[in-house]
């Protein structure tokens, strides 16, 4: 009975100390988790570019290409895209959250309408660029991939995302905007040059006015009085003397 007590003890004593430790592992687990979630005082972070130098030379050659259009970097396709079944999301969200295009060209009202990938040294993968195409051309999105040693014409791009009858319009519209600026300038050409063929006369009837011949005096003085406009700074149209109060 004696013997049977002690083993009870002992067996007690047993899972007593093996709860303590569990209990001790639970608590430090808890606390190191709450620590991972624990906002530092410092962050050990480093602020970085945005793109590379490859990257670069393709967003300023496609800013020129875009004028009228926004460039966007490194957005994830699950930015710009929804899932067809609601309850599909969350499923959907995990299997694309890392896939992103190098740049995404959307237009002013923030509707995308195409992207672009930029390889790096060591290429990009079939496989990356395969799901890309395919995920983005049944969403209506164009995608290139852009090597920036070899950067195509701004305007065969344009065709690509905008469309070639857009690009045609852009070109007539072009056409058309310089024909009027050129119809203005002629215009104006021809203004200056009529004004020019009247300044002689002008200058004529100054000289004859400082000539020192009172009747030329006379004769400028009723053409300004008859052929100046009402308001003029010369000849006004009322040259009585007003009287001033105080």
């Amino acid at each position: 009975m004696i013997e049977g007590t002690g083993w009870m003890i002992v067996a007690g004593l047993m899972l007593a100390s093996a709860a303590g430790g569990w209990f001790a592992f639970a608590e430090r687990h808890k606390r190191r988790e709450l620590a991972k979630r624990r906002i530092p005082r410092k962050w050990p972070l480093a602020i970085r570019a945005m793109v590379n130098s490859r990257e670069k030379l393709v967003w300023r050659w496609l800013m020129r290409a875009f004028l009228d259009h926004h460039v966007m970097v490194k957005v994830p396709v699950t930015r710009f895209t929804m899932p067809q079944v609601k309850e599909e999301g969350q499923h959907w969200f995990q299997i694309l959250s890392g896939v992103y295009c190098t740049f995404t060209i959307c237009t002013p009202e923030g509707n995308v309408i195409g992207c672009i990938d930029v390889p790096g040294l060591q290429g990009l993968s079939l496989s990356n660029q395969t799901l890309k195409h395919t995920l983005l051309s049944q969403c209506n999105i164009r995608y290139w991939v852009v090597d920036p040693e070899n950067l195509p014409n701004t305007t065969s791009i344009r065709a690509a995302f905008l469309g070639e009858q857009a690009v045609i319009k852009e070109a007539l519209d072009r056409v058309r905007t310089e024909e009027e600026f050129n119809q203005t300038r002629a215009a104006l050409k021809a203004a200056l040059s009529r004004q020019r063929n009247a300044h002689p006369s002008d200058f004529a009837r100054l000289d004859a006015l400082f000539s020192g011949d009172p009747h030329s005096h006379e004769d400028y003085e009723s053409q300004l009085s008859t052929g100046w406009k009402h308001d003029s700074f010369v000849a006004p149209l009322d040259s009585r003397r007003g009287e001033l109060h105080g």
